[in-house]
This record gives C-alpha cells, structure tokens and sequence, in this order.
C-alpha cells in the first residue's frame, strides 16, 4: 500500500513538474516574440501605409494609434493580447480584414502536411541511408553515406528550392505551384504534384540529422551482448540487423524525429513561399512585413504549443518502443 502511494505522489509530482516546465516555456516564449516584435523598426501604421506615413497628420496618427491598439502601454498590450489569446480570440488581421484564428484554419493543415510529408521522406532516407552507411563503418559506402549527409546538411533550403523551382519552370515547363492551390481532398492529384517538391526540400533536411543520429546508434548497439547472441545462434544477418540492432536504436532517432517535425512547423517559412503555398510560414513572413503584431504572436504561439506537444507525445512513443521506460 506504501508503495502503491509512493509511486502515485512521484507520478503526481512528476506531472506537475511537466506542466509547469511547459507553462514557463510558453510564457518565456509569448514575452520573447512580443519584446522582439516591438524592437523592429515601425509598427502597424508604417506597415499599412509606407512611405505614406509621412504625409498623414499628428491627429491621423494619434487615431490610428487608437485603432490599432499601440496607445496603450507595453504591458497593457501584453495581457490584453494574452488574455485574448487564452480565450480563443486571436486577433484581427487588418491586411486581409479577417480574424487570426480563420487564416490559420485555412493557413495550419497546409503546414502540417508538408512537414508530414517532409519528415517522411527524411526518415525513411535518414534511416536507409545511416544503415546503409552503418553496415560497414570506414568503408566506401560509409564515406558515401556521410557525405550525402554532409550535403544534405551544407546546402541550405532556399538554394535548393530556387534551384528546383528554376530548372522545373525553364527546362520542363512544368510548376504545379503555379496553379490555384488544391486541398488534398479537393484534388488530391493536383496536391500532391504541388507538394512533392517541397517536401522533398524538407525531406533532405531532416534526412542528415536523422541519418547521423541513426549510424551513431546502429554502431553504438551492434556490438551489445544480445546482438553478438543473436549472430552465435545463426540468425539471419538481415533480422538481426532489423530485430534487434535497428530496434534498439529508435530511441534516439525517433528523438532526432520528434525535434525535426517540430522544427519543420515552424522552419518552413523560405519553402513555402518560393512554391507558393499558402501555410503557416508564409503567414507569419507577410504579418512581419506588414508589422501585424496579433497575427505573428498568435501564429508564434501555435507553433510553440504544437511544438510542446510533439515533445510530450514523443516521450509517449519512448514506452511504446521500450516497455523499461516508465
């Protein structure tokens, strides 16, 4: 009974401590992009008007002021932007004259299924590729293997896209993007010529990461007593790599995972807007532009609490993979 009540007060304990480190996280967040938004030079008026702004008068400017909501104090626009947010309001985006909250209805799937697809594509490169490279360490095809993961790494996304971009559009005449873009239950065929590049870039990005993380664990769990076991008792070599060396190495490349996704929900700004697609990113890009202060808070949120919540669910997996993990 002791132990039963031990084990509860850690569990409790353990959670609290779970919340409280994302709910400082959170908090840390909102006031950092709230600070660094104010540091930029302008605001809403200058965003909206542009070299216009000169002409307008003190009493225009004091008005817009007002309409906007930057007469008030930092603080004052902190909590009221806050206390809107935690009750579901947003913000308003003036550019386009709808509210936060429906541009990213439209805005978030976009972004999801690229870093889907892009973390996708990455793993199964990332783990094809560091197994390959892992079979034989020093040899020529693990050279080969580090230094498609060198590559991978060194050439920037932007680069990459532009290139692709170019050479789609001028050689073979061929950029779906282009084209209105279609939801996958719209026209799936249209989304998926519209998304196969993109999530290609993306895809190369997380495959170094994870092709490191995935060499380092295959060499680091080939020469455990259970694999040397598993070859004494004339296993196939092809199992025993899947089985029990592959295996027990997810932990840390599903970490490697888990990281990447997130990363890619809120890192694929210069993607999405070289091919045109209508995400999160892009969003957040053309708020900044326009010094749209609810939309880039709200929108850096819902990255931030997305990002959290991969994290929890990829400590989740942990105990799926390794029963030991409690």
């Amino acid at each position: 009974m002791q132990r039963v009540n031990a084990l509860q007060r850690f569990i409790f304990s353990a959670v609290v401590v779970r919340i409280s480190t994302i709910a400082t996280t959170l908090f840390g967040i909102s006031v950092f992009v709230f600070i660094v938004l104010r540091v930029i030079p302008g605001n809403t008026i200058t965003g909206a008007f542009g070299i216009e702004t000169g002409v307008l008068t003190p009493q225009q400017i004091a008005e817009l002021r007002h309409y906007y909501g930057i007469d008030q104090s930092l603080l004052s626009q902190y909590f009221s932007w806050m206390g809107s947010f935690l009750t579901g309001h947003l913000g308003f985006s003036f550019s386009t004259g709808v509210s936060v909250l429906k541009l990213t209805e439209s805005a978030l799937p976009v972004t999801i299924e690229l870093a889907l697809i892009g973390t996708i594509l990455g793993v199964i490169m990332g783990i094809a590729v560091g197994m390959f490279s892992a079979s034989k360490p020093g040899s020529f095809r693990d050279f080969g293997g580090q230094l498609f993961g060198l590559l991978a790494l060194a050439i920037p996304g932007f680069v990459l896209s532009t290139a692709i971009v170019t050479i789609m559009a001028n050689i073979f005449h061929y950029f779906p993007n282009g084209l209105e873009y279609m939801t996958p239950w719209r026209d799936p065929w249209v989304n998926f010529q519209q998304m196969m590049f993109p999530g290609l870039v993306l895809g190369i990005a997380v495959a170094a990461p994870v092709m490191r993380t995935t060499r380092s664990a295959l060499l680091e769990t080939v020469d455990k007593d259970f694999v040397r076991t598993a070859r004494g008792k004339g296993v196939i070599p092809r199992k025993v790599q899947m089985r029990h060396v592959l295996r027990n190495s997810l932990i840390p490349i599903v970490t490697m995972t888990g990281i990447q996704f997130g990363y890619l929900l809120g890192g694929a700004v210069i993607v999405e807007k070289i091919f045109a697609l209508p995400g999160m990113g892009r969003q957040v890009l053309d708020a900044i532009n326009k010094r749209e202060y609810a939309t880039v808070q709200s929108s850096v949120m819902i990255f931030a609490i997305m990002f959290v919540t991969i994290n929890v669910l990829t400590d989740l997996v942990y105990r799926m993979i390794d029963p030991r993990i409690k």
